[in-house]
């Protein structure tokens, strides 16, 4: 075993998946709230917000690139990664903060402040997140370890999204008492300063130890033209896209789904035979149906992932990355199609079936940035060049484009239907959200799951990968000067 092909400690695991609890306390309100917020809080259409989701995409088509050539071409003492997950910390914070305060503005002001402070997270979250992905990859080259270092992240992560899915809306109730705008601010105040705090410990607690040849020479031209020829990440690219767009489109549209489709009646006995256990919880969240069970049944959903994660690594080592990736993917497919038959009455199925859904789709969150990891070699061992920053920055992209289209095309389709913020919704309007629930995201998961079948990289050749580039670095290391 080389020194780079190292088993990583739990400190360091913990240390590195803290830096995934940072991202989410952010990523996650973006993802389930940012589009309520939008509309019925700050005050600008479905349709306007789905196009400022959509339109703030085209710049990260070029500062994801720009990152990643930089990241690659960056050496200090501290690495080549860790230096941008420090000194990106604060003005995470700050945007985080900042791009949910409610201004007293008109509608073009609103619209305006929407878009620069959105426009500016983006940026900043490409100059920390794509920089952070890509230390997974450079911290140790044995499959397995990355596998259980993604599996670490994504737990981590997970406890940021149950905290901001089951805390955040009794939150803004609670310090808001009635004013919405007053308690997002608060809220996203609390969480910002976590955030801060959480990628200092990342960047202390990291090592990278995967380092490209010191002979190398690349230039931006090669990089990008490497990516084109790459066929796994090729679609891993299109996997990423099309899994985020699906997340966002659902994620953003469930707030809609237990406020408008989810009977009101129903809703408030379904409360009311919670155990008293939960009493401070519904206390907290002033007693109001929605925040309550809109709460539970993310927190709910998010235990069940937790337990899907935790079987991900054994079930990876012993079937592969991409079967088990298949696998939980179809199953995920399947379920979410079901929500279309839930009828507005039935509030315990929807809890029942989203337990389900998130175990199936629970298995596949640590492999997407593990498998980027093995596509990262596959390219050095294909090239003999090692472009780790690249790589990731294509993917990170994807995610970001898939989040920008996932929320345009929930805003859009919320405004096809005839939604209309704070009223009672017509029957379309309502069927709008059952199917944007449910069909709608089943379709495009179904679209990504086509290109994992275009991913090659194999139980067998993923390990074959790290074993020769293992000993390319070990005769690179004891060669004569």
């Amino acid at each position: 075993m080389t020194s780079d092909a190292v088993k990583l400690s739990v400190r360091e695991k913990i240390g590195y998946g803290l830096g995934d609890t940072a991202a989410n306390f952010i990523f996650q309100t973006i993802l389930v709230f940012q589009l309520a917020f939008y509309t019925d809080t700050f005050g600008i259409s479905a349709a306007a917000a789905g196009t400022l989701f959509l339109v703030v995409r085209f710049s990260d088509a070029i500062t994801d690139p720009i990152m990643g050539l930089i990241a690659d071409r960056t050496n200090t003492r501290w690495g080549k990664f860790r230096p941008y997950v420090l000194f990106s910390a604060i003005p995470f914070g700050i945007m985080g903060f900042v791009t949910f305060m409610t201004p007293d503005f008109g509608p073009t002001g609103k619209l305006i402040w929407a878009y620069v402070t959105y426009t500016v997270l983006m940026a900043v979250y490409t100059v920390n997140n794509l920089p952070y992905s890509a230390l997974s990859g450079v911290m140790t080259s044995d499959p397995a370890e990355r596998t259980s270092l993604s599996s670490y992240r994504f737990v981590f992560a997970m406890l940021a999204a149950f905290m901001i899915q089951v805390f955040a809306l009794p939150m803004v109730n609670y310090f808001g008492g009635g004013n919405d705008a007053t308690g997002y601010q608060v809220t996203m105040g609390i969480f910002s300063v976590l955030a801060v705090l959480f990628f200092v410990i990342t960047f202390v607690s990291t090592k990278e130890r995967v380092l490209p040849d010191p002979a190398q020479k690349t230039s931006i031209r090669t990089d990008l033209g490497d990516l084109t020829k790459n066929g796994p990440w090729l679609a891993m690219f299109f996997l990423t896209l099309f899994t985020f767009i699906t997340l966002a489109l659902r994620g953003g549209v469930m707030y809609y789904y237990f406020s408008y489709y989810l009977d009101a009646t129903q809703l408030a006995a379904f409360m009311a035979g919670l155990p008293s256990v939960l009493d401070v919880f519904v206390r907290l969240a002033g007693g109001e149906p929605v925040a309550v069970l809109f709460s539970l049944f993310n927190g709910f959903g998010l235990t069940c992932t937790i337990v899907g994660i935790l079987f991900s690594k054994a079930l990876a080592v012993r079937f592969g990355k991409r079967n088990v990736f298949i696998g939980g993917l179809g199953g995920t497919i399947v379920i979410t199609a079901l929500f279309a038959l839930i009828p507005a009455t039935a509030v315990g199925a929807a809890f029942l079936l989203e337990g389900v859904r998130q175990l199936a789709y629970g298995f596949t969150i640590p492999l997407l940035w593990a498998m980027m990891a093995d596509v990262a070699d596959w390219s050095e061992w294909k090239n003999d060049r090692r472009a780790t920053g690249i790589v990731f920055s294509g993917i990170v992209f994807a995610l970001k484009a898939g989040l920008g289209f996932g929320g345009a095309i929930g805003g859009w389709i919320l405004a096809a239907y005839g939604y209309v913020p704070n009223a009672v919704q017509t029957a379309a309007a309502l069927d709008g959200i059952r199917l944007s629930a449910s069909v709608y995201p089943a379709i495009t998961f179904a679209i990504g799951l086509l290109f994992l079948f275009f991913y090659r990289i194999d139980r067998d050749l993923e390990y074959r990968i790290a074993d020769e580039l293992s000993r390319r670095r070990l005769s690179r290391a004891t060669a004569p000067v």
